[in-house]
């Protein structure tokens, strides 16, 4: 079996691993390489995460950053509740989610992290809400696994992994203790599973 992925998550489920720990951390140094040589102003960087998983993905990605650049790249948490375009259709309102930014974002190279892509209406709303804290220079996004089935045309800058997938399906990152603590894993739960769609 290759490294990064595995047989059953072992849920009773039925969800398969699609990325273990190493391979997601594997993933992460690949793109904060990939972020380096794309962008020649690292001191402009500006990393938010998408909550809830984009936050351990984004702090990871600033520690590898940090190791192989030199570069202290803030991490901001960013709420995308209230900029949903499809805030009114879910019927019952969704919980609000912190929001933390340390500082204004103006001419800034901010890079938007978050774990599973798919219709590309959440980092839509990211975008909008990120106008919030000023004017980027610019707005990259990375996606740990982009999942398709777009329904805006969202490009994502960095990808982890593509994993094709069937509409009812869900892909899910998941760590310990039934939170986002390492070590990490990404989950592909079938049609009909106990748990959300993402």
């Amino acid at each position: 079996m290759p490294a990064g992925a595995g047989a059953n998550a072992g849920d009773g489920s039925g969800s398969r691993s699609i990325l273990d720990d190493t391979g997601i951390r594997r993933a992460l140094m690949r793109i904060a390489h990939e972020i380096v040589e794309r962008n020649e102003e690292t001191q402009a960087l500006y990393l938010v995460a998408i909550p809830n998983g984009g936050v351990p993905l984004a702090r990871l990605l600033a520690a590898n950053l940090d190791e192989i650049a030199d570069v202290a790249a803030p991490v901001g948490i960013l709420d995308t509740t209230l900029y949903r375009d499809d805030l009114t259709s879910k019927g019952e309102r969704p919980p609000l989610r912190r929001t933390e930014m340390p500082s204004a974002v103006d001419e800034r190279v901010v890079i938007l992290v978050d774990d599973v892509v798919k219709t590309g209406r959440t980092i839509r709303a990211a975008m909008d809400a990120l106008m919030d804290f000023g004017r980027p220079r610019a707005v990259q996004v990375v996606g740990l696994v982009d999942r398709g089935h777009r329904e805006l045309p969202i490009k994502l800058d960095y990808v982890g992994k593509n994993v094709p997938t069937q509409a009812g399906e869900s892909v899910r990152l998941r760590g310990a203790l039934e939170g986002l603590e390492p070590p990490l894993e990404v989950v592909l739960v079938p049609a009909g599973a106990k748990g959300g769609e993402r």
